[in-house]
C-alpha cells in the first residue's frame, strides 16, 4: 500500500504560527525571508518533502531513490553528483575554448585563393568595414557570451562547493540569466551553417565549416549541461544550516 502523501497546503492558525504540516504555499515568500527575524527559513528538505523531477508532483514522506507514484520517475532530492558533474563539463569547456577562438570556423574558397577565417578576424574584419555593429553583436555573442558562461558557472560553483553563504539571492539570479542566455550562443554555427549552404557554386566560390566551429558548438554545447548539471538548491542548503547555526548560537 503507497504510504505517500501528496503535499497539501493549510491555513495558517489565527495566530500567526504554522507547523510544518500546516504551510500555507502564500506565506513561502515570507518564510524565505525569515533570516531578518533571526529564525530559519522553511525550505522543502526541511519540511519532509520531495518534489518528481518529471511530472512535478510533491511528495510527503516519500523516500528519496523511490518511484513516483504519479510517473514512475525515481525521486531525489538534489541532482545526483552535482559538482563533480558540473566540473567535469567546465573544465572540457575551458579546454574547448582555446581551439574555438585559435582555429577557423569559416573557410571560403575561390578561384584565385583560399582564405580561413577564426571568430576574432571575422570581428576585425566588420570593424575594418565599418559594420561596426554587426563587429559588437558576433564580438559579444560569440566571445563575451561563452566567457560569461563560463566565469559564472565557475564562481557559482565554487561557492557551493566551499559551502559559502556569500549573496545566494544574487547567485540565483546569476544562474538563471546564464541559462536564458545559453539558448542564444549559437551565432557564429547558425551563420556559417547558412552560408555554407547557400554559398555552393562549383569553380567559383564555396564556403564550408572550419575545425574551429565544432569546438566553439562543443563549448556552447558543455556550457549549457554544466549549467543544467548543477543544482542551485545546494547553495540554500548551506545558507539553511548557517540560518540554522545562528539560531541555535543565539
Amino acid at each position: 500500500m503507497m504510504r505517500w502523501r501528496r503535499w497539501r497546503a493549510a491555513r495558517p492558525a489565527a495566530n500567526g504560527s504554522a507547523r510544518p504540516d500546516d504551510v500555507d504555499f502564500e506565506c513561502w515568500g515570507e518564510a524565505l525571508s525569515q533570516k531578518a527575524s533571526g529564525r530559519a527559513a522553511l525550505t522543502a528538505d526541511g519540511l519532509g518533502v520531495i518534489a518528481c523531477h518529471a511530472c512535478g508532483t510533491v511528495w510527503r514522506d516519500a523516500c528519496e531513490g523511490e518511484c513516483c507514484a504519479r510517473c514512475g520517475a525515481g525521486l531525489r532530492r538534489r541532482k545526483t553528483k552535482s559538482i563533480q558533474r558540473t566540473w567535469a563539463f567546465l573544465i572540457a569547456a575551458c579546454i574547448l575554448y582555446i581551439p574555438a577562438n585559435l582555429m577557423p570556423v569559416m573557410v571560403t574558397s575561390t578561384l584565385f585563393d583560399e582564405q580561413r577565417d577564426t571568430i576574432m578576424s571575422g570581428i576585425v574584419y566588420f570593424w575594418a568595414s565599418g559594420e561596426w555593429e554587426l563587429a559588437v553583436i558576433v564580438f559579444i555573442a560569440s566571445f563575451l557570451v561563452p566567457l560569461f558562461k563560463l566565469g559564472a558557472m565557475m564562481l557559482m560553483v565554487l561557492a557551493t562547493q566551499n559551502r559559502s553563504a556569500w549573496r545566494v539571492l544574487q547567485r540565483a539570479r546569476l544562474y538563471r540569466i546564464v541559462e536564458f542566455i545559453g539558448r542564444w550562443s549559437m551565432l557564429d554555427v547558425f551563420v556559417v551553417s547558412l552560408l555554407a549552404g547557400l554559398v555552393q557554386m562549383k569553380g567559383f566560390a564555396t564556403i564550408t565549416a572550419g575545425p574551429g566551429v565544432a569546438a566553439f558548438a562543443s563549448v556552447v554545447v558543455l556550457t549549457m549541461l554544466a549549467s543544467i548539471s548543477y543544482d542551485p538548491r545546494l547553495a540554500w542548503d548551506h545558507s539553511q544550516t548557517d540560518m540554522e547555526a545562528e539560531d541555535i548560537n543565539s
